[in-house]
């Protein structure tokens, strides 16, 4: 048995680690762990994801974050971009790595079949590979230079799901975005699950089953634990909660009072005292 209370499970990411984090934008985000991370203090944290958005804001604001290696980071309409992170960047306190999301998959995916790196391609007239960790190399089929991106294996892939079962076993109804490859790319997942159900349950349709337990450290029972981003089939995004964040986090005072306002939200959901 994996199952474990919130504040346990983010005790297990530690200051300066590597993690991905499922979802993408505001959409199927654990917003739940990424809040509990910002209360419990993480800092240091190197976040490798395609398309992060309020994860990586909420992160930004608690001055949990290091670095970002990503494509795009914003909230989507109409909430625009990702404020606390743009303000964290100009400062100076966060570093990000601009890449773009085929080259950020492709880094994950080398380190999910054990490569050293992988290569790329699509980056003819553009600069980032001028500006980004990208290598070139010679192909030795065709003596043509090709475009390589290194390997990144995350300490954790934090992923926010449908159901699971005790023992870690997930699904993800609608498009797994990433979170399939980040399960595979990372040393060990931290799954939060809308819902907990039998083993029993994965017998039917295994292949359902996007994320096997053999991957899974720790399971979060988290109803509601996207909130306020979306869970497709479950709920959208809840705008005046996303509002009500966005004018708190302008502030390290008013990010402190967003974090206590909704721990209550966060710790009663999971079955623990707030």
């Amino acid at each position: 048995m994996k199952q474990m209370t919130l504040e346990n499970a983010a005790r297990l990411v530690g200051n300066d680690q590597i993690v991905t984090i499922g979802g993408t934008l505001s959409q199927r985000i654990p917003s739940a762990f990424v809040r509990e991370l910002a209360r419990q203090g993480v800092s240091g944290l190197h976040l490798i994801k395609p398309s992060p958005g309020f994860d990586a804001d909420v992160l930004a604001a608690g001055g949990c974050l290091a670095s970002v290696r990503c494509g795009m980071t914003t909230l989507e309409q109409p909430f625009g971009m990702a404020p606390s992170f743009r303000r964290a960047a100009e400062q100076g306190s966060l570093k990000v790595i601009e890449n773009a999301c085929p080259a950020v998959m492709a880094s994950l995916q080398a380190a999910a079949f054990g490569l050293p790196f992988q290569a790329v391609a699509g980056f003819d007239g553009s600069d980032i590979p001028d500006i980004a960790p990208f290598a070139r190399l010679k192909d030795p089929f065709t003596g043509e230079d090709a475009l390589v991106v290194p390997a990144v294996r995350p300490e954790w892939a934090i992923l926010h799901v449908h159901e699971a079962d005790v023992r870690g076993n997930a699904r993800i109804y609608g498009t797994p975005v990433w979170d399939r490859l980040m399960s595979r790319a990372a040393k060990r997942c931290i799954i939060m699950t809308e819902k907990i159900v039998d083993t029993a349950h994965f017998v039917a349709q295994p292949e359902l089953t996007i994320i096997p337990e053999i991957f899974v450290e720790a399971v979060v029972h988290a109803p509601a634990g996207a909130w306020p981003t979306a869970v497709f089939n479950q709920y959208g995004i809840d705008e005046p909660a996303m509002r009500r964040y966005l004018e708190l986090s302008r502030t390290p005072e008013g990010f402190k009072q967003y974090l206590d306002e909704t721990a209550a939200h966060d710790h009663r959901a999971l079955g623990v005292a707030a």
